[in-house]
Formats: C-alpha cells, sequence, structure tokens
C-alpha cells in the first residue's frame, strides 16, 4: 500500500500554483496578497485633528482660563482653512486639517464651546491632539508584502490608502463529482436502495472553507458513457476535479472505470479510514478521487487534499493546527495504517481528547460532533488510556 506521506505529495505535486489577479478590494478578504503593495500616498495625508475641539497656539493657552475669539469653523472634509493669527482660536472637528500657524488642539470638554469666543479652561502643550501627516504611513513606503493573508484590517488599510482592487493570488476551482446511482437529492422521497446525496455537499463546503471555488456536479449515475458525458463539458476553467465513491475493488466502480487507463492511476493507501484512492490527469486536469463512505471522503479531503489546495492559493499555513493530548479511554488501530479517529479536545481538563463514535467510515453523526482527528501512527496497534496522542484540528 502507498503511505499516507506519499500520497499527500502525490497531490500536492497535481494542484500548481494559482494566477495573480486584481480583485476589487472588498471581494478580497480571506485571500494572499500576491504583489507588494506600496503607498502611494501617506496617511495621514495633512496635519489634522485627533478630537473636536479647538485649534490654537499653546502658548496662547499656558495661562488659564483665557478668552480668544474664534476666528474660523473648520469641518472635517475642508479643502483650506485661513491661517491661526495669534491670540486667536479656530472651532475644529475632528479628521479636519489643522490651521497653518496652530500647533495644538483643545478638546472641547476643556472650554465652554463657545462660536465667535471661546473660553479655554485647560491649556494643552505643543502637539497635542493633532494627527502629523505621515505618523501612521509615509508614502513609498512597503506597507503589506506579498503572501500575507487578507483580513479585515489589510483591507481596512488598502482601501484607507485609495486601492480599489488588489493584486491575490486567485482561488482555487474545484469540480466537485459526487456518483451513484443510489443517491437522491433532498426532499425527495426514499425508494428502496436509496440514500440521500451528502458527499457532495459536504465536500464543496470543505473546498469553500478551506479558500477555493467549488462547483457541484451531483447524481451522477454509474454508467461510464454517462459519467464522461457528465465530467468532460464540466471540467473547463477547472484547475482539480475531486470524487467520492467509485474507486475500490467491486463491481460499478464507474470513476475507476471511466479514468483508469486516462491519466489517473489508482492505489489502496494506508491509511484508515479512506483506503481507496487515485490520482492524476484527465483531460489535462487535475483529478484526485476519494472514497465513497461519507467519513472516508471528509477524513480523505483533510489530509491530502485540503494541504494542497491551500498551498496551490499562496497561503503561508496550509496545515490545520495540532496539539498533543491524552486519551481519556483506549483504543486500537489496525496495524500498518495510519489511523484517523474522530475525536473531542478538551483544553480546560488539561489536554485531553476524547474519541468520538468508532473507527467506521459510516459513522457520519460522531464526524459532525468532532473538533479534531486523533492520529495514530501506522507502527502503533494499540493505545491506553492516557497515553499521548497528536490532534489535527477540524476548525
Amino acid at each position: 500500500m502507498t503511505s499516507v506521506a506519499a500520497h499527500r505529495s502525490r497531490i500536492a505535486r497535481l494542484v500548481g500554483p494559482t494566477d495573480p489577479v486584481d480583485l476589487p478590494v472588498g471581494d478580497c478578504l480571506g485571500l494572499v496578497l500576491a504583489e507588494d503593495l506600496v503607498a502611494p500616498v501617506s496617511l495621514p495625508p495633512f496635519d489634522n485633528s485627533a478630537m473636536d475641539g479647538y485649534a490654537v497656539r499653546a502658548a496662547d493657552v499656558a495661562d488659564v482660563p483665557v478668552t480668544l475669539p474664534v476666528t474660523d469653523d473648520i469641518p472635517a472634509g475642508r479643502a483650506a482653512s485661513t491661517p491661526l493669527e495669534p491670540g486667536t482660536a479656530q472651532r475644529i472637528m475632528t479628521g479636519a486639517p489643522v490651521p497653518a500657524g496652530a500647533d495644538a488642539v483643545v478638546q472641547v470638554e476643556w472650554t465652554d464651546g463657545g462660536t465667535s469666543s471661546v473660553r479655554v479652561d485647560r491649556g494643552v502643550a505643543a502637539g497635542a491632539n493633532v494627527r502629523r501627516a505621515a505618523d501612521d504611513v509615509a508614502a513609498g513606503t512597503t506597507v503589506l508584502e506579498a503572501g500575507v493573508v487578507l483580513g479585515p484590517a489589510q483591507l481596512g488599510l488598502a482601501a484607507a490608502l485609495g486601492f480599489g482592487a488588489l493584486p491575490v493570488r486567485r482561488r482555487v476551482r474545484v469540480l466537485v463529482l459526487s456518483t451513484g446511482s443510489e443517491l437522491v437529492g433532498p426532499g425527495e422521497a426514499l425508494e428502496p436502495g436509496q440514500i440521500y446525496e451528502s458527499n457532495g455537499v459536504m465536500l464543496a463546503a470543505a473546498v469553500r472553507e478551506a479558500g477555493g471555488e467549488a462547483e457541484l456536479l451531483r447524481f451522477v449515475p454509474d454508467d461510464v458513457a454517462a459519467f464522461r458525458a457528465a465530467v468532460d463539458p464540466a471540467l473547463a476553467g477547472c484547475d482539480l476535479l475531486l470524487t467520492s465513491g467509485g474507486v475500490s475493488a467491486g463491481a460499478y466502480e464507474v470513476v475507476k472505470d471511466a479514468l483508469a487507463g486516462r491519466g489517473v492511476e489508482f492505489t489502496r493507501v494506508a491509511v484508515q479510514p479512506g483506503g481507496p484512492q487515485g490520482a492524476g490527469r484527465y483531460r489535462g486536469v487535475a483529478v484526485a478521487t476519494l472514497p465513497g463512505n461519507p467519513v472516508s471522503a471528509q477524513v480523505s479531503f483533510e489530509v491530502f487534499i485540503r494541504p494542497a489546495l491551500r498551498a496551490a492559493m499562496g497561503f503561508p499555513v496550509v496545515e490545520r493546527p495540532t496539539a498533543v493530548a491524552a486519551l481519556n479511554s483506549p483504543l486500537t488501530s489496525p496495524a500498518g495504517r495510519t489511523q484517523f479517529r474522530r475525536g473531542k479536545y478538551d483544553p480546560v481538563s488539561g489536554r485531553v481528547v476524547t474519541p468520538v463514535g468508532g473507527p467506521g467510515s459510516h459513522l457520519l453523526s460522531a464526524l459532525a460532533l468532532a473538533d479534531c482527528l486523533i492520529e495514530v501512527p501506522a507502527d502503533v496497534t494499540e493505545l491506553a488510556a492516557g497515553a499521548e496522542v497528536t490532534v489535527r484540528f477540524l476548525q
């Protein structure tokens, strides 16, 4: 059987880096910046008031209380103001440009709030409540480096600097294919032998959670001709075809029958759940085939597919965070296979993890309750309660 590490490497090599694209700032949340961002302007672009109050010369309010004539009114957004004459004040709003001649702002709470004249009850030092031009960012400096993940603060900075669009690594495009003649959609009545389709919904959501784009192609029957007729025209523009089911050793394995010998190789990976896997290229598009049991499909995505997608989009961190935890109950694992059991992590109780459900690859409810995967190495067959294990967080 193929090792977990070898199959991870194979999948990683299949999905190449995505191209840089320019997207509106509002569409860049969670994406990776493709180029250094250099400030075209300074922040602030001019000296401005940090308070609602009065622009003054600090020397004129050194001895208080003092009453000064108010010679101008400066709202935010005003393009220009008259210079401040000695012995006078100008009423000013937060963010408005500080007039020439002023070197401080007295906040309105320290005055009587007058409009024609103002009594100042507390003095200020030179520079008080004045935001100097370029105090935050100087024009021409690199404010964000290529490779940073764009969050709300980074997008706010870009917008403040006047960027309407940003160069980012585009999202990886994944065609998620759900096969099986036994599958029906939600709301339909189940006939004998039928089940509701879930893998496509789950895997498409997993692709989006990882940062990619997912197109879901559902209810492809177990027929090779129908499979190719559905898939071939949908491949245009895709970076990866991701399938679930139809890859085992039995009859009616439509994915295997349709893709074997056409650029996709199938193997058994030394992992539980999720042994039957496939990878390669079909009609020039990268292909990863996952088992059909829902837990096998989702665990396989976490272990093999998600890191490759994240790397393709340039994320600096592609793996889920991990921790070392103590088992609070014993478990067994098959010899020669890396096992990923579902678990609940409890940091409050001293980094303890509780297995959720058994090892069965059909136990979807246990997966839904889990917040981590418990990794059991291939050379370990038994672990006692209290044994230390590595957990891979799912959230």
